[in-house]
This record gives C-alpha cells, sequence and structure tokens, in this order.
C-alpha cells in the first residue's frame, strides 16, 4: 500500500481536531473528485511501520479527537492489509479516540460478507471503526451545505450500532 498524505491537524473530515490519511488506490474514479491524484496505486509514498510510528505520535496530544481515513480508497482490498494493521496499533494506543473512515463503496452490500470489497481484512476494520461516511461521490448531488461529506447519496454510518444491530444506522446528526 502507498499514502498520498498525511494532515496532521485536520478539522474538515470528521468531528473535532483529526489525524487524517490518505491512501493511494481508488478503482471508483468518480467525476468531480477532489483528490483524483491519490487514484493512481502507485502514487505517493510507501505505507511502512514507521509511517503507522509517525500517525500515532500525532494523535498522541489530547485535542485530536480520532484518526481519519481517506483516499484514494481505504476499503480498497488492495489497501485493506495496510489499513487494517495501522487500526490495531491505533485502538491499543488509543481506545477512547475515534476513528472516521471514507469509502466510495456502499456498506450494504459492497462491505458485507459476499460483497464485492469484502475480504479477510474487512470486518476487523469495520470493527474498529466508529463512522462510516460510505457511497461514491456523485457531482449532481454535490453541496456544500452538507457535513462531512461531498454529495447528498453519500450516509454517515454509526458503525459500532450497525455491526451490533446488523442493519444500517445513520448517526444521530446531533453528535457531528
Amino acid at each position: 500500500m502507498k499514502y498520498a498524505v498525511i494532515k496532521k491537524n485536520d478539522i474538515a473530515n470528521g468531528t473535532g481536531v483529526r489525524v487524517s490519511l490518505f491512501v493511494s488506490g481508488c478503482s471508483h474514479r468518480c467525476a468531480g473528485c477532489f483528490n483524483s491524484e491519490a487514484w493512481d496505486y502507485d502514487y505517493g509514498q510507501p505505507f511502512t511501520q514507521s509511517v503507522i510510528d509517525e500517525i500515532l505520535s500525532a494523535c498522541a496530544p489530547d485535542y485530536v479527537r480520532g484518526l481519519s481515513l481517506l483516499g484514494g480508497e481505504p476499503l480498497d482490498p488492495l489497501n485493506q492489509e495496510g489499513v487494517c494493521t495501522l487500526l490495531r496499533q491505533f485502538k491499543e494506543a488509543y481506545p477512547t479516540k475515534d476513528v472516521w473512515c471514507y469509502t466510495g463503496y456502499v456498506y450494504d452490500p459492497d462491505l458485507m460478507i459476499g460483497g464485492r470489497a469484502y475480504g479477510i481484512h474487512t470486518y476487523e476494520i469495520l470493527s474498529s471503526v466508529d463512522v462510516l461516511v460510505d457511497g461514491p461521490f456523485v457531482d449532481k448531488l454535490r453541496s456544500l451545505k452538507l457535513k462531512f461529506r461531498g454529495s447528498s447519496n453519500q450516509r454517515i454510518i454509526d458503525m459500532p450500532s450497525t455491526l451490533k444491530q446488523n442493519r444500517v444506522i445513520l448517526l444521530d446528526e446531533n453528535k457531528y
């Protein structure tokens, strides 16, 4: 896996101050994507343990609320092993900080068992994610009035509740 950029003080991709990892590689290629340079799986730098250590260190201050994963596509099957490794270490180091993950896949059916992006790491990743923003960016549904998403088809999913109830539970807008 490669990554495009790490933002160490991000306030646009989830609640509070966050550290955001933008992974490389995306097959969705949504028209109007704000990060089309990260579609290329070879774009950026190799994702190594030293990069994970840098991310974990950046998450240490009390004012950092959590980690956000974006892309490219963090849930692309080619990126899931690296993302899973990061999330294991993040959750061990910071069990009270949250994780937001942005994906162009739709949770149901793409990320469920048998879905086109489901693999050996998918459930573990989703179990570590607090908020999943799912769905492809659709330029004709773009709105600058939306919080934490680019187009109105995208959902902001409460992942712990969704996994517990085995159905999509949207995050209460009062929580973000």
